[in-house]
């Protein structure tokens, strides 16, 4: 059993962040070293009126539109605005240098907002020092490691995440606190306000004249006689140098090299066309010394290629049967377009549900280096999220915390180090390493479980050890259903149809199916959350309905979409029977999914007969 005792606990967080503060040295030596100071030119500070903008209230991650809603005049500039007054603005006032760091995925207009947008705004309002990804390139895991190394204010991260990219498609803006982290929503509401009432913002005349793809620091002079740095770092050598730090790598190299007699570990791992590519190469070829062959759309593109950045069975389709016509494949991953999602699939394409992901690794945990030696003082999971995690941490005696969907709600936790090891069924996986979800990091989670069973003389087989874990624990069968881009007042109703439910109630209400199948109504309420940190509380986080067999359905819009709205429809059960658990959870959940539709009234308000996803 892993130490999680307070003295420990304190102990091994200061070690973990001495070890990425001097992972990262090298780094922090370079940003002072490498100044531009042939910046004569004098850049003038102009205040420009403008007129606020009714929709620029941030979703679960940030505020995710259409690329040409961004595109309007000054639409991007009031957003950028609001946020420096509300996150910034006492920091600003203050005497200390506000450092901030900026990237993003790659994504269409990323550039452009960026030098032309971003940067003078952040020079205009008293910004002392940007770091800046090489070529605007940072994912959003690196971000967060970056922010939390060099003890930034913050970041603003140019992503709309699994959201596809191009001019007909969408971009995204969104804060990350001094933490690492995505803006809780005291932020994101002070965002909101600010947004609402905005006259004016302020700029420069001329965009700063540096080269975005060239590393290196450059210092301009402003009107107001201070100076404003910009920095551009290395997008991916000092995260992939952190990250190297928390796993085994001499094991892993092992089990992918096929040494003691084992056949090599071969790979498939997809960048689907986001930010990750770099990652990739830099971690798996060239410090594990896997071929190129191993990295599939490893190019940051600004369209993702064409495709969907987001790594399910849907948009990732063709990695999957890519999987199935080569069973000398090990093992398989894909990744979203800023590097925070995951999706690990096994030999023949097996499919490992983020749910079981994120209880396999928590009954893991000392197969892992970052845990064996930093402790685990908790586990978290969204609301929506199977209770397949529950079951470990009851039996491992870990503490387990249910919270709102958004990886902001899991700060506080891991801040307070009430958690080490938090997820989402939405392919979210992380630790307290950094405040971010990390789909690099969940990789190196699995080949190190991987390579410690390999050590001890078991398959290491992604499927051998679901097969296993469910055999111990049981198997939580989960499916999500997501009708993505409804109209809003299609939205409404579904929403509108399920509280009448609500108000009604489901105790002892029998419910039937066209199979025979039969429900019967435990309770059914609309999630809150009260903080245990901070107290604070957040309601209307989705409408859950439980059934006396442990069935559960869980009913939200989406926030993460960028117009009209997607209902996200999950449905998980318990299955203790071995001889159960290898049926398709869409066949083990046939009835249940045929009441969960007919309760929301899906198909009847918005006419589509399936879903746009299932997972």
């Amino acid at each position: 059993m892993l130490s999680s005792s307070s003295s420990s606990a304190v102990k091994n967080r200061i070690l973990a962040e001495l070890t990425l503060s001097l992972v990262l040295t090298g780094m922090c030596s370079s940003l002072t070293s490498a100044t531009n100071m042939s910046h004569t030119q004098q850049y003038e500070i102009i205040t420009k009126h403008t007129t606020p903008f009714t929709d620029q209230k941030p979703g679960t991650s940030g505020l995710r539109k259409p690329t040409k809603t961004f595109q309007q005049r000054y639409y991007t500039e009031n957003f950028i605005q609001a946020t420096l007054n509300a996150a910034l603005k006492n920091s600003i006032l203050g005497t200390a240098p506000v450092r901030l760091v900026v990237g993003g995925d790659g994504r269409y207009f990323l550039r452009e907002c960026l030098q032309q947008i971003i940067l003078p705004m952040c020079a205009a309002n008293g910004v002392s020092e940007v770091l800046v990804g090489q070529g605007g390139i940072l994912s959003t895991p690196a971000a967060s490691c970056i922010i939390r190394t060099y003890k930034l204010h913050g970041g603003i991260l140019l992503t709309a995440s699994h959201n596809p990219g191009g001019p007909e498609a969408d971009f995204g803006i969104k804060y990350n606190c001094e933490n690492g982290g995505p803006s809780p929503e005291k932020v994101t509401n002070a965002i909101y306000e600010e947004s609402k009432s905005l006259s004016e913002f302020r700029t420069l005349t001329n965009p700063l004249d540096f080269d975005l793809d060239k590393i290196g620091a450059s210092e301009f002079m402003l009107s107001n006689k201070k100076s404003f740095r910009v920095n551009v770092i290395s997008s991916v050598s000092d995260y992939a140098s952190y990250i190297s730090s928390l796993f085994d790598f001499g094991a892993i190299r092992g089990l992918l090299s096929g040494s003691s007699g084992h056949a090599p570990f071969k790979l498939k791992i997809s960048g689907l066309s986001g930010v990750t590519g770099p990652y990739i190469k830099e971690l798996l070829c060239e410090k594990l010394g896997m071929p190129e062959e191993c990295a599939l759309k490893a190019v940051p593109l600004e369209d993702f290629g064409g495709g969907h950045p987001d790594p399910n069975l849907t948009y990732a389709a063709d990695l999957v049967q890519a999987v199935v016509d080569d069973p000398s494949v090990s093992l398989a991953a894909a990744f979203d377009g800023d590097g925070d999602r995951n999706m690990i699939i096994g030999r023949n394409g097996f499919f490992v549900s983020p749910c079981d992901s994120l209880a396999v690794i928590a009954d893991n945990v000392d197969a892992i280096k970052y845990f064996r030696e930093s402790g685990i003082s908790g586990c978290a999971r969204s609301m929506p999220t199977s209770r397949a995690l529950d079951r470990v941490c009851e039996a491992r005696k870990i503490p387990c915390f249910e919270v709102p969907t958004g990886w902001k709600f899991f700060g506080n936790l891991m801040d307070a180090n009430m958690c080490s090891l938090c997820g989402e069924e939405s392919f979210g996986t992380g630790s307290n390493h950094i405040r971010e979800k990390d789909g690099m990091w969940a990789l190196f989670a699995w080949l190190s479980i991987l390579a410690s069973r390999q050590q001890a003389g078991k398959p290491a087989d992604v499927e051998a050890i679901l097969r296993e874990h469910w055999v111990k624990y049981g198997r939580y069968f989960f499916t999500r259903y997501d009708y993505e881009n409804c109209e809003s007042a299609q939205g409404d109703a579904i929403i509108s149809k399920l509280k009448e439910l609500l108000k009604q109630g489901v105790k002892g209400r029998v419910f039937n199916t066209s199979t025979g199948r039969q429900f019967t109504g435990d309770f059914i309420d609309d999630f809150s959350y009260v903080d245990p940190v901070d107290h604070s509380e957040t309601k209307n986080q989705g409408i859950r309905v439980m059934f006396t067999d442990g069935t559960r359905f869980v009913y939200r819009l989406s926030g993460t979409g960028s117009s009209g709205a997607t209902l996200r429809m999950y449905i998980d059960t318990f299955e203790p029977d071995p001889s159960k658990h290898a049926i398709h959870s869409q066949v083990y959940l046939k009835s249940h999914i045929e009441l969960a539709l007919q309760l929301c009234g899906v198909k009847e308000i918005t006419g589509r007969a399936a879903p746009t996803v299932i997972t």
